[in-house]
């Protein structure tokens, strides 16, 4: 472990950079992990991160000292002023880590997807995130101008769930929803108004769902392709859910009809 006082550190400086700005995030395809939980999630299932920074005040605890000792070759212990300037979570959040987003090799559709079409609110895209994950979703595909599965705010709201995930960001989802209806799979467009009831509509067998944009939906190039339409039932009368809790109830429609 290496103790530094001086912001000027280089390795520290780039941490500072990608927090600070998500364009060179998103550029240099890097993440910034904070908090235990998501960084432990990461080093079992990816390895090691590249930079793990620690609040010299939080090495006493179990599980940022684990991880410390595990990443001692990569960990900047620091003084917790200088982290507080860090993070963008409270202080006594104690460890984050910079690391490269993975990216998953280019794979034939799974039998259970969820496409996000310019789904651009960070914490609904998180909340998706993690409901795929705990509904036993394979691949996630997100289209170019969703919000970037890597930024803090998914991440914190997805709670770990990315590495649980194949993400693909910057799909062309109209391309890959033909391919995979031409492949004999459902492709469940989730519309407010006119689809076939969703709890009448049949979603077993090779599923991918559809959720669009928190106010247009769905453009209509991927409604053209979709060869299921299908509306949430709202006996309260209110005009839509939030997009993440639409996102929920259809996959988990679906966990009960596939299981």
């Amino acid at each position: 472990m290496l103790r530094i006082t001086s912001r000027s550190n280089p390795r520290l400086r780039e941490v500072a950079r990608l927090l600070a700005s998500a364009r060179d995030r998103r550029k240099a395809g890097k993440c910034v992990l904070e908090g235990e939980h998501l960084i432990g999630v990461c080093a079992e299932r990816h390895g090691a991160p590249e930079v793990l920074v620690v609040a010299d005040d939080c090495l006493g605890r179990s599980g940022v000292q684990a991880l410390a000792a595990r990443f001692a070759d990569r960990t900047l212990v620091v003084p917790p002023a200088l982290f507080g300037e860090l993070a963008t979570l409270p202080a006594g959040v104690g460890i984050l880590a910079l690391i490269t987003a993975p990216r998953p090799a280019p794979a034939p559709p799974a039998d259970f997807c969820l496409l996000l079409e310019d789904v651009q609110d960070p914490g609904n895209v998180g909340s998706m995130l993690r409901s795929a994950a705990a509904a036993g979703v394979a691949q996630v595909l997100l289209s170019r101008h969703c919000a970037f599965a890597w930024s803090p705010k998914v991440l914190r709201a997805a709670q770990g769930a990315h590495f649980h995930l194949a993400l693909h960001e910057d799909a062309d989802l109209p391309h890959w929803g033909a391919a995979f209806v031409a492949g004999g799979g459902t492709l469940v467009a989730t519309v407010a108004h006119g689809g076939a009831p969703l709890f009448a509509a049949t979603l077993a067998g090779r599923i991918a769902v559809a959720i669009g944009n928190e106010g247009a939906g769905l453009s209509p190039a991927l409604l053209a392709i979709a060869n299921r339409r299908v509306t949430i039932p709202m006996p309260g009368g209110t005009e839509s859910l939030n997009a993440a809790a639409a996102a929920a109830v259809c996959l988990f429609e679906c966990v009960r009809q596939r299981r």
